[in-house]
């Protein structure tokens, strides 16, 4: 496939989940028209050898898999990554008038780079609960789609320390701004019922929500040769993307796994995180004979997709000297000596294989030793399965920021490298 045809499928897809509600249903949509079947918890399942399929839960977490055909391993190759991202969430009584002012209170998602969010055209997307004409509560999907709202900054004249140490306080500085003349009586619940008439839906009244604002500015190729791809939630839709597309491209009668969890980027315990039930129910129905599938999880392998650090010029000291992942430079394998990470010898050798026999370049990230660590769904998902665990990401910069910056080059490479693993043979 070339490179810019994965790109402009990726922007896409980006520019159409600006939450994990809305990521988890385009997903579905590709699984669909891909031959997945959906699956349903409260139906009796009747999946077969070789057969294709798709579940969600909450609407924000997703697992697809294909089942091994009778003559294939009894193994499945499975790719984790999470669909949420550090975001701004409008609080449930969240009007604030001041000063003639319409704004709206907010509360911060995840551990957001918050100073990047000032002066930005932000638009508000989530899921919305209401009652229809007939009385029924119906959950909808909501998309603002246009910049709706914004953070002014504070002047510098008004603040001549801000370049020097400026902190911000999420109560009292986030607050955002909507309006002007919108007059004491507006009503954000109004606001959404009026949206989602005019997107054709016949809703009464809206009962609750759960909404972010997002960056409204499209993704775009940046830089003199388009090196750059900058965008919001690359963290972690960026794995998403390339999960989904690997497990599709992927030819083999093997089994495979994609689940992309919510909640990575709050500690993942929940129903939909990681640190939930959701997977192993799955993997339960799939095989009920508690033996086999034990033997199963024994023979299977899982990648858990999430960026990692690419080295900053600026900042190249934030970096170990000898672990400074590039941009363009292929995926990285992310290693952790007290398993913040969970990859250990053998899954890294494995990749590294799978690698070398597509010639697709690979690094290594190691955190400085006098640095905390970050974590992903690895380390959880290993501990919950007892399966084989592997870190690998894009390096990016700006993580957590409203926009971030990849390399160009690495989605595509990364993709390659997934579909590589999910049709491998390799047994560790």
């Amino acid at each position: 496939m070339p490179q810019k045809d994965y790109l402009n499928g990726l922007m896409s897809f980006i520019s159409d989940s600006p939450t994990p509600f809305h990521a988890v249903a385009a997903m579905a949509q590709q699984l669909t028209a891909a031959g997945y079947g959906k699956l349903e918890v409260a139906d009796k399942w009747h999946v077969q050898a070789g057969g294709r399929y798709f579940i969600t839960r909450n609407d924000s977490t997703i697992v697809a898999f294909q089942l091994p055909k009778k003559n294939a391993l009894q193994r499945m190759h499975m790719v984790g990554a999470h669909t949420d991202s550090p975001c701004l969430k409008v609080k449930p009584n969240a009007e604030i008038h001041q000063k003639g002012y319409q704004q709206l209170g907010v509360e911060v998602y995840g551990g957001a780079l918050l100073h990047p969010w000032f002066d930005r055209d932000l638009s508000l997307a989530g899921r919305v609960v209401g009652r229809d004409n007939q009385g029924q509560l119906v959950s909808y999907l909501l998309d603002f789609n246009r910049p709706l709202a914004c953070i002014p900054s504070l002047a510098i004249h008004l603040d001549r320390e801000a370049n020097k140490a400026h902190s911000v306080n999420p109560q009292t500085d986030l607050p955002v701004l909507l309006g002007q003349t919108l007059g004491d009586e507006f009503s954000l619940r109004s606001l959404l019922v009026d949206e989602l008439k005019a997107n054709g839906h016949e809703v009464d009244k809206v009962i609750d929500y759960e909404l972010s604002f997002y960056d409204f500015q499209a993704p775009a190729l940046v830089g003199v040769k388009q090196e750059f791809l900058a965008a919001a939630r690359l963290d972690n839709l960026l794995s998403c993307y390339m999960g989904l597309t690997a497990l599709v491209a992927a030819q083999t009668n093997q089994g495979l796994l994609l689940i992309c969890n919510d909640h990575e980027e709050v500690g993942s315990q929940s129903a939909e995180g990681a640190q939930g039930s959701f997977l192993m129910s799955v993997l339960q129905r799939i095989y009920p004979e508690t033996e086999l599938l034990h033997q199963v999880l024994n023979a299977s392998t899982f990648i858990s997709a999430d960026n990692a650090h690419g080295v900053h010029p600026n900042f190249a000291n934030k970096h170990d000297e000898h672990h400074g992942p590039r941009l363009n430079q292929g995926p990285v394998i992310k290693v952790n000596a007290n398993q913040r990470y969970a990859t250990n010898a053998v899954t890294s050798a494995m990749v590294k294989e799978l690698a070398a026999q597509k010639d697709l370049p690979i690094q290594t990230f190691v955190v400085r030793s006098d640095m905390a660590c970050g974590s992903t769904i690895g380390p959880i998902t290993a501990a919950q399965l007892g399966v084989r665990t592997l870190d690998l990401g894009v390096p990016t910069f700006a993580m957590h920021s409203i926009r971030e910056l990849a390399g160009s080059a690495d989605p595509l490479i990364t993709h390659q490298l997934l579909q590589e693993f999910f049709e491998s043979q390799i047994v560790v």
